[in-house]
């Protein structure tokens, strides 16, 4: 059932949309029913339903009959409007994670309908164009929460420190598997499988699935070592921060509700901040950031210090160095590549602060091949190394903008054939260089990089994939547009 703040605003909406077709004033409405102008301006913003005898009053003054006034169906005008307060969209996603009240974004629209569908309707067709998912728009809103939080949630930093205090469990040292499991069978009554999936081929991509009904957890006995790390880190937040509307695979995922997308986001959260404390990182950061010069293998091995899974510590960077460095200008991707279809996908992305280069397009553009994001994964098929590491300042062609960038390659985890690479880069500032001494080294090699090739005016690029057909065809219409003014003040 539509809830009746709904059923309220689209009556009122119909309501002014009729009157307005009659050309008809509040005013003019309330002189020929008798009806006050502030009663029925409360009924068109949705504030107040009428009883039967004032519909049937509303109906007869606008020469309308009483099922057309009731019908939840709006005309095509108003249509996307009612479609998206039916869809319960705005139910699904909690606008108070946001600072928004549901009842104030429900008075925009019936202030301005017109407009609010023109905007809907705009918003309808770029996800129709760019075969935008229900579950894209979720992780859509799930990155913009991030965003503003600067990924930094200080609630779920204590939760795990009074996790740790109560399960006697040591921060300052690396944990290992058996603690992880032991809580989560003696304290959480699981039952864990290591053989059951890898019985079913549907399921070859699968790490894990949880069965609530008899807390049974099944693992498959091809995930390593990180990977049971984090899968059991996030059952143990689940059970910990009392989450019910939860996802229950890893690391194929379906989403329900916007609920669920947050929930697993905490759950990830804590998880990470479990396996990677906040105040043992942070004091090893600082280590490396006071040198002068940067080296590759002091960096790995704080990886390795903490753990086995690049992409766990490069996320884990996203929520330590906007809150303890003061560095909030950075971005996160991942993307994954196989090598016989030559083809890079970006499958995950998140900007703290700025929408910085690069970001997703859904154009099916080239990436620029002179990422050191895109460098390592090329080289990682080929590489003896199962972690190839590397590092660049990029600076970008069409911006003045420098990043001080970091990636990690390694074969996909998840699926075989593929490989990954996780990038973290941070915007080269005086801020950021008084932060990280090494920023100011001349050591550090430095490339100029575009985001796309189709976009790019770097000439003679050795490592172009395409031409730059959407720059020549933008320099084309400058030009055209420069004659045609030429000519308009010619003959003017």
């Amino acid at each position: 059932m539509i809830e009746e703040e709904y059923i309220r605003l689209i009556f009122g909406l119909k309501l002014k949309q009729i009157r307005t077709d009659k050309n008809l004033s509040l005013f003019g409405l309330a002189k020929i029913t008798g009806l006050s102008k502030s009663y029925l301006n409360e009924i068109e913003k949705g504030k107040k339903y009428p009883k039967r005898d004032k519909i049937i009053i509303l109906a007869e003054a606008m020469d309308v009959t009483y099922d057309q006034m009731v019908s939840l169906k709006l005309d095509k005008n108003l249509a996307p409007i009612g479609e998206i307060l039916q869809s319960r969209i705005l139910k699904e996603i909690p606008l108070e994670i946001f600072g928004i009240k549901e009842s104030n974004l429900i008075d925009i629209i019936a202030e301005a309908p017109l407009k609010v569908n023109a905007f809907i309707s705009t918003l309808f067709e770029i996800a129709k164009h760019y075969n935008l998912t229900r579950e894209s728009f979720f992780l859509a809103a799930l990155r913009s929460y991030q965003e503003a939080h600067n990924n930094y949630f200080e609630d779920l930093e204590l939760q795990v420190e009074k996790f740790a205090k109560a399960y006697s469990i040591d921060l300052t040292k690396k944990l290992k598997l058996e603690d992880l499991e032991e809580i989560l069978t003696e304290e959480y009554g699981y039952t864990i499988n290591n053989e059951e999936l890898t019985t079913h081929k549907e399921l070859i991509y699968l790490r894990s699935v949880f069965v609530p009904k008899s807390k049974t957890l099944l693992v498959s006995k091809d995930a390593d070592i990180s990977q049971r790390m984090f899968i059991y880190a996030k059952e143990i937040a689940y059970n910990y921060l009392e989450i019910s509307e939860r996802l229950y695979t890893f690391s194929w995922i379906k989403f329900e509700s916007f609920d669920q997308v947050l929930n697993n986001f905490f759950a990830s959260y804590f998880a990470g901040a479990l396996l990677i404390p906040r105040k043992e990182l942070v004091k090893e950061l600082k280590v490396i950031f006071e040198r002068k010069s940067f080296e590759a293998a002091n960096f790995t091995a704080l990886i390795a210090r903490f753990t086995d899974s690049p992409e766990t510590f490069y996320q884990r960077l996203t929520n330590i160095l906007p809150k303890d460095f003061n560095l909030k200008n950075i971005f996160f991707l991942r993307f994954n590549y196989k090598p016989e279809r030559n083809d890079f996908q970006l499958t995950k992305e998140l900007h703290i602060t700025n929408l910085l280069e690069p970001h997703g397009n859904e154009n099916n553009e080239h990436y620029c091949r002179r990422w050191i994001s895109i460098k390592t994964l090329q080289e990682i098929p080929f590489s003896k190394e199962s972690h190839l590491f590397d590092s660049q300042i990029s600076s970008y062609n069409h911006t003045d903008n420098e990043y001080f960038v970091i990636s990690s390659a390694t074969k996909d985890p998840f699926r075989s054939g593929y490989y990954r690479s996780i990038a973290l880069g941070i915007m080269i500032s005086p801020h950021s260089q008084s932060k990280i001494q090494f920023l100011n080294s001349p050591d550090i090699k430095k490339r100029r990089v575009g985001v796309t090739c189709e976009s790019c005016a770097i000439a003679d690029c050795a490592e172009r994939a395409v031409p730059p057909k959407k720059l020549e065809r933008k320099l084309r219409n400058e030009a055209t547009d420069k004659v045609v003014q030429s000519l308009m003040e010619k003959y003017s």
